[in-house]
């Protein structure tokens, strides 16, 4: 968490009309009292103590979020149209977070042994792929039948042959 602000708050600060924009004038956390230390450390880092309020969310039995808590665990309770407003938020960025472990999740899966090889990209992969079906069948070919393909020279497929 530190570390994740920490380069928000660095952004900002060396580009204020880049891709983060300005500082922020408040943080929420969507934890307690450890993330809300993290973010503090982040801003004192930055030299921004005491410039940007934080406070986190104390959650109820059912997960919700029932109360805004700052550094000092003061307590600060919420009116339902702000309690619809964090709810929201906490969605919006869930659903972000889940998004992007997928994005990452289907990348991983989809990596072969191919992308391992230095020299061989996107769209040589494609066209090994499209040649020969499989890294399966690729491994079984000749040296010659790889450098057939578009893009692949002989010390190429020397090279795909060793490492496959």
């Amino acid at each position: 968490m530190e570390e994740v602000v920490s380069r928000r708050l660095k952004h900002s600060i060396e580009n204020p009309e880049g891709g983060f924009g300005k500082l922020p004038n408040l943080i929420l956390a969507d934890g307690g009292i450890t993330q809300i230390r993290a973010i503090q450390n982040a801003l004192q880092e930055n030299a921004l103590a005491n410039k940007i309020p934080v406070f986190g969310m104390v959650k109820d039995d059912k997960h919700s979020t029932r109360a805004l808590i700052n550094e000092q665990r003061k307590e600060f309770e919420i009116s339902e149209r702000l309690f619809h407003f964090i709810t929201n938020l906490q969605d919006e960025v869930h659903k972000t977070a889940i998004e992007y472990h997928r994005k990452v999740r289907d990348k991983e899966m989809t990596k072969s042994k191919l992308d391992l090889i230095s020299g061989i990209g996107e769209k040589k992969r494609t066209e090994l792929l499209k040649k020969f079906g499989s890294v399966k069948k690729i491994k079984e070919a000749t040296i010659e039948e790889i450098a057939e393909v578009k893009g692949i020279n002989l010390l190429l497929a020397e090279k795909i042959k060793k490492e496959l």
